[in-house]
């Protein structure tokens, strides 16, 4: 894995990298239909996921006009009212924070926390400002700053989303560290001129043998040990 070098700033995907999207979604499903199986949760949890996807696709295409996903969630919490039958508002407007509720990894909250202390670290994320700021009081993430690709109307993999965390950063790209769990991201960042971390998820999308990350870790602890103290950044302690 060997040590990443020369990084000033540290930015993270948020959904998948450092919260469990997934289990989150599955569980605010659960809470909304407990007479369903797991089977049935499970083919809601898709049904969500694929609008999502699907929405987020149209509008980087410009089939869409720009919607954060505060809209995008209200529509897959319809979208699964109306397979599971549910009929109850108030239960459907709850389902549509589901996104604001997701838990963190088992490492995300200790290693952001060690990582914190010795770089700048800035999330970024597909996620709208109202969300992040909701997912941030839920999970007791620590980053200094929380960027929404809400700010330049656009999604992650769209270039503009990660000139915004070089302009937040305030140093070349090649001194700021993507790190994700989707290589998708990753690839992105890099044709933005990042550098570029991987960190394995159970639900990420891997990385091909023929991505050129700067490192592909099991998990945080990996990561910060791989950002070395040589490493800290400038006036850091």
């Amino acid at each position: 894995m060997g040590e990443i070098r020369d990084i000033e700033v540290v930015v993270f995907d948020v959904l998948g990298t450092l919260v469990d999207e997934s289990s989150g979604l599955r569980a605010a499903i659960r809470e909304a239909t407990p007479a369903s199986d797991e089977a049935a949760v499970g083919d809601l949890v898709t049904l969500w996921q694929q609008h999502c996807e699907h929405e987020q696709q149209r509008i980087q295409r410009g089939h869409r006009p720009y919607a954060n996903t505060e809209v995008i969630d209200a529509e897959a919490a319809r979208r699964v009212a109306e397979q599971a039958g549910i009929d109850d508002p108030a239960a459907v407007a709850r389902l549509a924070t589901a996104g604001q509720r997701l838990p963190p990894w088992d490492d995300s909250v200790a290693g952001l926390g060690r990582l914190a202390r010795r770089f700048p670290v800035i999330g970024l994320s597909n996620a709208s400002r109202t969300a992040l700021l909701r997912l941030d009081a839920h999970t007791g993430l620590r980053w200094h700053q929380a960027l929404s690709a809400e700010a330049v109307l656009a999604y992650k993999p769209a270039p503009e989303v990660y000139r915004l965390a070089v302009d937040t950063a305030g140093c070349p790209p090649e001194r700021v560290l993507m790190v994700a769990a989707h290589a998708w991201d990753l690839r992105g960042a890099r044709a933005a001129g990042l550098r570029t971390a991987y960190v394995r998820r159970p639900a990420g999308d891997p990385p091909t043998s023929s991505d050129d990350f700067d490192g592909r870790f099991d998990g945080l602890d990996q990561l910060v040990d791989a950002l070395t103290p040589g490493q800290v950044a400038s006036g850091s302690p």
